[in-house]
């Protein structure tokens, strides 16, 4: 693994469920996460998905291209355009660097408004051979 290896894409589908589920199991009740006629009457055009669920959804695509040994250090990302029902977000992602064992990930998540989300993950990964406990 070198500075400017992509990983693959994942595509993931933005359902309803999606996105009241994250909201509900992130213990975050605000109405625009659930309630499509009181998010639409503070001027959205339907429910949106949170950043827990967003940062979730990113940690996952790390995991999932780096194995069940890497551990998350660092997750930091911002986000952009809303992850609305019925959209697809494709998370991205290019290693930036790589220090012995830590690699920093450059992240976007991308949806048909533009960025939902952008960002870095710093993941260490195990010593060759080695596995971590979980």
């Amino acid at each position: 693994m070198r500075a400017g290896d992509e990983l693959a894409p994942l595509v993931v589908p933005i359902t309803r469920t999606l996105i009241v589920a994250g909201a509900v199991a992130s213990r975050d009740y605000q109405d625009v996460h659930h309630d499509a006629e009181l998010a639409r009457a503070k001027g959205s055009p339907d429910i949106f998905m949170n950043i827990l669920t967003t940062n979730g959804l990113v940690g996952r695509y790390i995991t999932d291209r780096f194995g069940p040994g890497a551990v998350l250090r660092k997750v930091a990302i911002r986000l952009g355009a809303p992850n609305y029902p019925g959209d697809t977000m494709t998370l991205t992602g290019t290693v930036t660097e790589v220090d012995g064992g830590t690699v920093l990930v450059r992240v976007v998540g991308a949806n048909g408004l533009g960025h939902h989300v952008t960002g870095t993950v710093t993941v260490e990964l195990p010593a060759p051979g080695e596995e971590r406990a979980r």
